[in-house]
């Protein structure tokens, strides 16, 4: 049995710029599961606040955080596009940093991010994508109802070796 620890979840601010960046720098390389890899997110601390007020202004994205003190070590993503024939689909993302698996931290991220989505009046459709092979991420998405709507076949390539990955959505 683990040992518990305290997390908060809330909105990401801009101020979380340089917390988030080194979270998704260091998930970036536990796994390969993330489509971003050692090359980083290429972005600086001011353009990253800049894209979280943008999203925090946003009634169809949402960046939600879960931290340890003030340290960021795990988020979840809606992103939708600001096209009328397709405003209403999201985008799901999770990452939590491995040191933290186990905790369920990824499904009080997904809780919240779902909960927005609930409240949401442009939200209708969930999507995501996710590699086959990451079998936990799998199950806590088809425990909250996501559905397999397909598999890409190469749909990633990691260590020069191509993997398929499943399409998994869910109507809001």
């Amino acid at each position: 049995m683990r040992e518990e620890i305290e997390i908060s979840i809330r909105e990401a601010i801009p101020s979380d710029a340089a917390s988030l960046l080194a979270c998704l720098e260091k998930t970036a390389l536990q796994t390969g599961y993330m489509t971003m890899g050692e090359e980083g997110s290429g972005l600086s601390v001011e353009e990253e606040a800049h894209h979280i007020a943008e999203i925090y202004d946003s009634e169809i994205n949402c960046l939600i955080v879960a931290l340890l003190g003030e340290e960021i070590i795990g988020m979840a993503t809606i992103h939708a596009v600001d096209k009328p024939k397709i405003k209403h689909i999201g985008e799901l993302g999770i990452v939590v940093d491995k040191t933290y698996w186990g905790f369920k931290i990824g499904t009080e991220l997904l809780k919240e991010v779902m909960h927005w989505a609930d409240e949401s009046e442009v939200i209708e459709r969930i999507e995501l994508k996710v590699q086959q092979r990451n079998e936990r991420a799998i199950h806590l998405y088809e425990k909250y109802g996501f559905e397999l709507e397909g598999i890409m076949q190469k749909g990633v390539r990691d260590n020069g070796e191509f993997l398929p990955v499943c399409m998994m959505a869910k109507l809001v």
